[in-house]
């Protein structure tokens, strides 16, 4: 219905005019770095051009079409994954193909610093437990939030839900949203504007989480986006009431993959902060600051020696329940959960 409406109404585009399209998906893979699905609306994009895109610039090093096959160029209408990007883009944002890489640079860095400057307005500080006494005293008037996630799609939809819950006492702002683990940055920027942290999927990294500490930063974890937007919500109505808080135990540095025979696969690693206990109340595997999979600890050993703890700068063999799919750098962060007394 849509190619014989697009026939009778004679819509059409030119090819051969200056590329322009719309991001439709971004995301940081592993292997390959920032990639971002491009949807092209006019001209074509070709291997080799020079873009920019929001705050963005880079060279198309390589285009996959929709069947995961590499292809030289894309003309309009055309949805091709783009390589070659300096930082992961947000949905929505234009794609232009310019002239040069000097002209790309200049206009993705003009774009950065007034971006950077808009977040860095705000200069209050709030956490989600004390949101509501806040909001009623009238000392919080807006809620800033930073929002992470694995890929761009969950963090824009975390942003729309978030800011329809903007009330007549308080108005809800995302002032940064994007792709990968919460980093200094992040921390950084949140402290400055007294934002709370949201992230989705996704994990601090170490010196982020140490840093949240240090600035009393308020981070938020979670793997469903419902759970996100009802806490938000329960906050905001003065309902949250908060019984369990997770607190990280240590974290494992993945350095070597064994296949251990009815037992599966076994992780060789350095213990690189804090302690692991197998009788925590769970580990999750992390790769690329993404939660790939979240379980129990099936099994740890020093040598070959069943242990019940590993201590910070140790190496030791750790197996994860249920989940054979580790690999050579990525991190098992141990943690468990503190009983917290709910506030009146």
């Amino acid at each position: 219905m849509i190619l014989l409406q697009a026939e009778v109404l004679e819509l059409k585009a030119n090819p051969t005019r200056p590329m322009l399209g719309t991001i439709v998906e971004a995301k940081l893979d592993r292997g390959r770095g920032p990639v971002a699905t491009v949807l092209v609306q006019q001209g074509t994009l070709r291997v080799g051009d020079i873009f920019v895109t929001g705050a963005h610039f880079g060279k198309v090093r390589a285009l996959i079409n929709d069947k995961g096959k590499k292809v030289d160029q894309a003309g309009p209408s055309i949805p091709v994954e783009v390589i070659g990007l300096d930082g992961v883009p947000l949905a929505g944002d234009t794609f232009v193909v310019v002239a040069d890489e000097r002209t790309a640079k200049e206009v993705a860095q003009g774009r950065s610093q007034r971006q950077r400057l808009a977040e860095l307005s705000q200069t209050r500080r709030v956490t989600l437990d004390d949101l509501y006494q806040e909001i009623q005293e009238g000392t919080v008037k807006e809620l800033n939030i930073i929002v992470k996630a694995d890929v761009q799609g969950s963090a824009e939809a975390i942003k729309e839900s978030l800011e329809k819950l903007t009330s007549p006492l308080v108005k809800l702002r995302v002032i940064h949203r994007g792709v990968g683990s919460i980093t200094e940055s992040d921390i950084l920027l949140a402290s400055a504007s007294n934002a709370i942290v949201i992230g989705f999927n996704v994990r601090p990294e170490t010196k982020g989480e140490d840093l949240a500490e240090r600035e009393n930063v308020d981070i938020r974890l979670y793997t469903i986006i419902y759970d996100a937007i009802a806490d938000v919500k329960a906050a905001m109505e003065g309902l949250l009431e908060p019984t369990l808080k997770e607190r990280t135990l240590g974290r494992v540095e993945v350095r070597q993959v064994f296949q251990i025979p009815k037992q599966g696969v076994i992780a060789g690693g350095h213990v690189s902060s804090g302690l692991i206990s197998r009788n925590s109340a769970g580990a999750r595997v992390i790769r690329d600051g993404t939660v790939v999979y979240e379980g129990k600890i099936g099994s740890l050993r020093r040598f070959k020696d069943d242990v019940k703890e590993v201590q910070a700068g140790y190496e030791c063999g750790i197996g994860i329940e249920n989940f054979n799919d580790i690999k050579v750098g990525d991190v098992i962060e141990v943690y468990t959960h503190d009983k917290i007394a709910a506030k009146l």
